[in-house]
């Protein structure tokens, strides 16, 4: 693979790993990311990771772009190394999840869009293993990549004006849990009662870029029991 530098301003640059969104792409991504802030700590103001590229923020009196460039490609091969000899370790976060029409009120017509029961469609959806390839939208909005092509679904031409917190929705091969009430346009077919976002702790969301992300199904008496509640206003 072949970085790709941009200058953006005096300040800025963006660092292309690749041209298409990629699950392992999002890996590297992270992973050079961490490795730039511990390598480059006084140099670097902000680094910014996305779909396929770094954003970095940088202080031009401690460090030219020339001299940022050939860190990144230092650090980008430090860490090819690593991931050839297979040091590097992935930590998966498991989200339970809540699966029926009375929190996901797109569940029934996904299924039957596809051609499939709405258990096959839980099931389809809580065994793939996802990656977080972004984070924005929202505080604490993760992408998680790849929903299985069997129940991808675009998004509603009508978004809804209010989804709860927990709202699990599927919008194309892309998969997401709205952290906070909020419109959204995404299919929404269960829900999860975990908090991910409390600006009060730290880290105030548990999704970082890169890390892997899996969903286990919930009864209703389990959903309740974990503080989940049913919406009974859908708009």
């Amino acid at each position: 693979m072949t970085l790709r530098f941009e200058p953006v301003s005096e300040t800025h640059c963006i660092v292309y790993l690749g041209e298409a969104i990629d699950p392992s792409l999002a890996e590297s991504i992270a992973a050079l990311a961490k490795a730039l802030r511990a390598a480059l700590p006084s140099a670097l103001v902000e680094v910014v990771p996305s779909y396929t590229s770094l954003l970095l923020e940088f202080h031009p009196l401690r460090i030219s772009r020339k001299q940022l460039e050939r860190a990144v490609l230092e650090q980008y091969a430090l860490l090819q190394s690593s991931q050839a000899s297979g040091q590097t370790q992935q930590h998966t976060l498991t989200l339970p999840v809540y699966y029926h029409s009375e929190v996901g009120p797109d569940l029934d017509d996904l299924a039957a869009s596809a051609g499939l029961a709405k258990e096959q469609v839980v099931e389809i959806h809580s065994q793939q293993i996802y990656t977080v390839c972004a984070i924005g939208f929202a505080p604490g909005f993760a992408f998680l990549a790849s929903v299985d092509e069997r129940i991808a679904a675009p998004r509603r031409a009508t978004p809804r004006l209010k989804l709860p917190a927990g709202s699990v929705g599927i919008a194309e091969r892309q998969t997401a849990v709205y952290p906070q009430q909020s419109p959204g346009g995404w299919q929404i077919i269960g829900n999860c009662p975990q908090l991910l976002f409390d600006p009060k702790h730290s880290p105030m969301s548990p999704f970082e870029v890169g890390m892997q992300v899996r969903f286990e199904p919930l009864s209703r008496e389990q959903f309740i029991e974990l503080g989940g509640q049913i919406c009974l206003d859908w708009k």
